[in-house]
């Protein structure tokens, strides 16, 4: 049961909220707690350690919210804090969200936003728990290798989304039990879609591990940040936190509005997808390389955006592909790939990845796969009338 935590110093605000939500409260699906100022909010989390959110004012008598803010990152809490400022009020909002404030509302409260952005906040925590879990879960079993290449298995998507606005497919082929290489696509707020292709440093077990930990991080970043370029930085550090083997991901992220065929993306060192025009046009998207993440903090990671026609298409890929090599050493190629992509013009996302596996394993013939073989076509159908 979620429980939280509301500091103000106006009592009307309590009874608004305690007759918002009385249902939620009776029924056992939600707990709340009140306090008038910082000082006496830091009592009441001494009091309820199970807090989950601290929804908080910033003007306040004793502690004002942004003390409290501070005063809340050094607790170490797995809580997420909400504030409530007055419109228009953005030296005070840009300055709680610096201070590690995950969102934010203003007076007077809308309750239908304030019970979406809690419902948002609560959410975001969850997933957030969810890595966590995962992780120690991974930390355990890293040496059960079916175990975890089953478990790695579970987590990719292989369920395609039918939509008539676009058609979606990808593919992998891990070059080990399990590997490095991930997909990832889900739903967004407003109807759009999140589209994940990475490829995590080295392979086997610690490239699984750190694989599930650096999807499940970003899917859960990507529920409360709207900026691609903001949400890989904000897992840029996140991972940097938890990365005692040093290792990296590669990482490009798109959100794309089925509606009018706009994605807008951003690019963390991986290799730049191939844009398919319906005409038969093949080229890379154009964007900077970007910095991996996973090893540097405080770096801004260059975006971009890409407007599809109907019947053009996106391929995203891992440098398997490229990289695979014959039995003499010669690798497939960026320019090869671009070929083969120039033949699938007009065809549907899975027979686009057919085709472009299938020509990976000629140009291999007999040698053995030296890398994870990633793909993922996204192709966009046209909004209907």
């Amino acid at each position: 049961m979620p429980k939280i935590l509301v500091v103000d110093d106006e009592p009307d605000l309590e009874l608004l909220l305690r007759q918002k939500f009385r249902r939620r409260v009776r029924a056992g699906e939600l707990t709340l707690v009140f306090a008038q100022n910082g000082v006496e909010a830091l009592q009441k989390l001494d009091e309820h350690e199970d807090v989950d959110l601290v929804l908080s004012d910033i003007n306040m008598p004793e502690m004002d919210g942004l003390t409290l803010l501070g005063q809340l990152s050094e607790l170490e809490r797995d809580l997420r804090a909400v504030m409530v400022t007055a419109y228009g009020d953005m030296k005070n909002i840009r300055t709680a969200m610096n201070r590690g404030a995950f969102d934010f509302v203003t007076k007077p409260i809308d309750f239908t936003d304030l019970d979406t952005t809690i419902q948002k906040t609560l959410e975001h925590l969850e997933v957030m728990r969810a890595a966590l879990r995962d992780r120690d879960a991974l930390v355990a079993l890293r040496q059960e290798l079916g175990v975890a290449a089953r478990m790695q298995e579970s987590i990719l998507p292989t369920n395609f989304p039918e939509d008539p606005r676009y058609d979606l497919h990808a593919w992998m082929t891990p070059a080990r039990e399990v590997g490095g290489d991930f997909y990832d696509f889900f739903r967004l707020e407003e109807g759009q879609m999140a589209i994940v292709m990475a490829d995590v440093s080295g392979k086997g077990v610690p490239a699984a591990f750190f694989m599930m930990v650096s999807r499940t991080l970003l899917k859960g970043t990507a529920i409360g940040e709207t900026d691609p370029s903001l949400c890989l930085k904000e897992v840029n550090q996140l991972l940097i936190n938890e990365n005692e083997e040093s290792m990296f991901v590669t990482l490009f992220y798109t959100k794309f509005n089925p509606e009018n065929g706009h994605a807008t993306f951003a690019n963390a060192g991986h290799n730049l997808p191939f844009l398919i025009k319906a005409s038969g046009e093949v080229e890379p998207i154009v964007s900077e390389p970007g910095l991996v993440l996973g090893i540097m903090s405080g770096f801004e990671f260059p975006k971009g955006s890409v407007t599809l026609e109907p019947g053009d298409a996106i391929f995203f890929y891992t440098d398997g592909v490229t990289e695979a090599m014959d039995e003499d050493g010669v690798e497939l190629g960026e320019a090869e790939l671009a070929e083969v992509l120039r033949q699938c013009a007009g065809h549907t996302a899975e027979d686009i990845n057919v085709h472009v596996i299938r020509a990976v394993q000629e140009h291999a013939g007999e040698a053995p796969q030296s890398d994870d073989i990633t793909c993922l076509t996204l192709r966009y159908l046209g909004a209907p009338d």
